[in-house]
């Protein structure tokens, strides 16, 4: 016997086809509807105990879905079903035949299930992606500042190989704290840089005023952050993957795989 569940942010469409009673030829359908509020979803669980389900299939349609998953998971053979697979023809589009046609579906075997990781991996996953988004954010902060470095004429990306140096952030802070004199803040320059100082001088002259304070300000702030961010997340992924050493370091092997990329293979694909 299996169920269907056709799952909204709001509730789901539970359809379950069971074998009709009294010994009659063929299937009857039931079809419930539950919030997805925690409450609700236990007593779907519970009712889908009782009827002694062996198998619960549900469309992959969203982040919505998970929590219904995962209040089922540990009590059915619980399947998030490809949308290729059960795409209907047009015109009788609802939550409810969406139900029936989902179950109909798995029962008739025309259903395969999608790959859901194991907890451990799902958390690694979530980690690894938020650390990818943050990584998207950091590089749209740095632009920022660069965005307001360009418009009061301070030309430090011309001449540094990165803004975010410890020289390039000596000067910027230097700049913030009201500091205007190219020849002192090109004297913060620093290992590499030094060299460089003539050049620092002309591109540090410019007209920063205090609007490009505030606002520069407000981007090293976000940047500070962002960094403090990664590196906590950094440290728990680390922990996260501490079961998975042996993996891990099998795909350092592989030339260009470092500790970034091997923790996302691993969240992605599992073990």
């Amino acid at each position: 016997m299996v169920a269907g569940l056709d799952i909204s942010t709001a509730d789901v469409k539970a359809c379950v086809r069971m074998p009709r009673a009294r010994g009659r030829a063929g299937f009857e359908e039931e079809v419930r509807t539950y919030s997805t509020m925690t409450c609700d979803l236990l007593a779907l669980s519970d009712w889908l105990r009782v009827c002694q389900f062996e198998l619960v299939a549900m469309g992959a349609t969203g982040d919505y879905v998970k929590p219904v998953y995962y209040a089922l998971e540990d009590r059915f053979c619980t399947w998030f079903a490809d949308a290729r697979d059960v795409k209907k023809v047009p015109g009788r589009k609802s939550d409810v035949k969406d139900a029936q046609w989902l179950a109909r579906l798995v029962a008739h075997g025309l259903v395969s299930p999608s790959f859901v990781p194991q907890p451990p991996i799902r958390r690694l996953r979530d980690l690894t992606r938020t650390r990818a988004n943050l990584t998207r954010e950091r590089v749209r902060a740095l632009n920022r500042l660069e965005t307001i470095l360009e418009d009061a004429g301070i030309k430090l990306t011309v001449v540094l190989s990165r803004t975010m140096t410890m020289s390039g952030r000596a000067m910027i802070e230097a700049l913030i704290d009201g500091e205007r004199d190219p020849d002192v803040l090109a004297d913060l320059a620093l290992g590499k840089a030094r060299p460089k100082v003539a050049v620092l001088r002309e591109a540090l002259t410019g007209r920063f005023e205090d609007h490009h304070a505030f606002l520069a300000r407000r981007a090293l702030t976000h940047l500070d952050r962002l960094d403090a961010d990664m590196a906590a997340l950094c440290e728990r992924i680390d922990s996260e993957l501490a079961p998975l050493a042996n993996k891990r370091a099998l795909l350092h092997t592989i030339p260009g795989v470092g500790e970034r990329i091997s923790a996302v293979i691993l969240a992605e694909t599992g073990t």
